[in-house]
């Protein structure tokens, strides 16, 4: 089966590893023989494919593809820095100010489309459904998505792989807890097996790997069983996640400074995700203080609904206890608020392709 091939066996040791005719890997000629370091020998079920090889991705512009440019901002210096958006307008709103990566959470998707806790109630539909649209928006800025435990068993979580690489999205993070699964931050989780958390990155990979043409799609594994079974666990299952392929390490709920560092450590060379919510298990790092720490990645998974629900409750409470909108819409007309959904993208197309529709707005 395509993707298997990447799990090598001990008669696979030292024989070079050739990479397939990827666009990528076109661009990188003098990649496509590569023989395992032996300072990083390979053990007999471990993935290696010399395709992800971070070298491959530290020399030439950035990718118009998303999910390469990704992998190139991860292997060249500085933090991946992705604010997590809950819809449209909060995707646009990040845009505006500057970020290069999106961070589509699981929660935020959740409260959002389904007015509901983070407690398995969204599908895979929902999740992709809105990974269209916030792809949609800007297809070159990539988008991390939360593919919750991958909505099922081996079958749905290769479909999942599927339908997020056609929505645009450049990675999904895939975890162990049970399918009726809560938000990372909450008490009482509980996670399946390392066999079967193994199994689902497992699979991920492999219907990665098996997607025609080559994709660069990145598969981050992420372990919720620090809260559960304690953090010599949760390491454990993150190497065995990265023997299974995991491009990135992501443990939920890092506590304190020192457990970060010591997770990087023990993680390395495998790029580490640190997850922030004001409030919650892990401290409030900065982006800085992260990137000091080790992390490789960061993301803010409920910066913007929980401002939208401070926001809209106080325009709502005004509302209700003034009769008028005119505070809290802060001077911003409707021709204002369309700028910022785009307005000006939209006008010029029209323009560009002969038409006269929005000559006036």
């Amino acid at each position: 089966m395509p993707g298997l091939d990447f799990y090598k066996t001990p008669e696979s040791y030292s024989a070079p590893v050739a990479v397939p005719q990827t666009p990528v890997a076109q661009s990188n000629a003098a990649a496509l023989t590569v023989t395992p370091s032996p300072e990083s020998p390979l053990k007999p079920g471990v993935y290696y494919n010399a395709r992800f090889d971070p070298k491959n991705f530290l020399e030439g512009p950035l990718s118009w593809d998303p999910a390469t440019r990704l992998r190139q901002m991860l292997a060249r210096p500085g933090i991946v820095v992705a604010p997590g958006i809950c819809d449209g307008i909060s995707a646009r709103c990040a845009l505006e100010a500057g970020f290069d990566c999106l961070y589509q959470s699981g929660a935020a998707t959740t409260a959002s489309r389904l007015g509901q806790p983070d407690l398995a109630i969204a599908t895979l539909n929902d999740f992709v459904q809105s990974a269209q649209m916030v792809c949609g928006l800007s297809p070159t800025t990539p988008v991390i998505a939360d593919a919750d435990t991958g909505f099922g068993g081996t079958a749905m979580v290769a479909r999942t792989v599927y339908q997020y690489v056609r929505a645009g999205v450049a990675a999904m993070h895939i975890e162990d807890q049970v399918q009726t699964k809560r938000c990372g931050h909450l008490m009482g989780k509980q996670v399946v097996s390392r066999e079967e958390f193994v199994t689902r990155i497992r699979a991920a990979v492999i219907a990665r790997d098996s997607i025609p043409g080559g994709s660069n799609f990145i598969i981050i594994g992420r372990t919720d069983s620090a809260q559960v079974l304690g953090m010599e666990e949760a390491i454990t299952r993150l190497k065995l996640a990265a023997d299974a392929g995991a491009d990135v390490c992501f443990i939920e709920g890092v506590k304190t400074s020192e457990l970060l560092t010591s997770t990087v450590k023990a993680l390395a060379p495998k790029p580490v995700l640190v997850n922030v919510i004001s409030g919650g298990l892990t401290p409030s790092f900065t982006c800085k203080e992260a990137e000091a720490l080790g992390a490789k990645m960061i993301i803010f998974s409920l910066v913007s609904c929980v401002a939208a629900v401070h926001g809209i409750r106080a325009a709502m409470q005004s509302l209700k206890k003034t009769g008028t909108d005119f505070t809290s819409a802060q001077g911003m007309d409707p021709k204002a608020f369309f700028e910022v959904m785009g307005l000006q993208d939209v006008v010029s197309l029209d323009v560009r392709a002969g038409g006269s529709a929005f000559e006036i707005v």
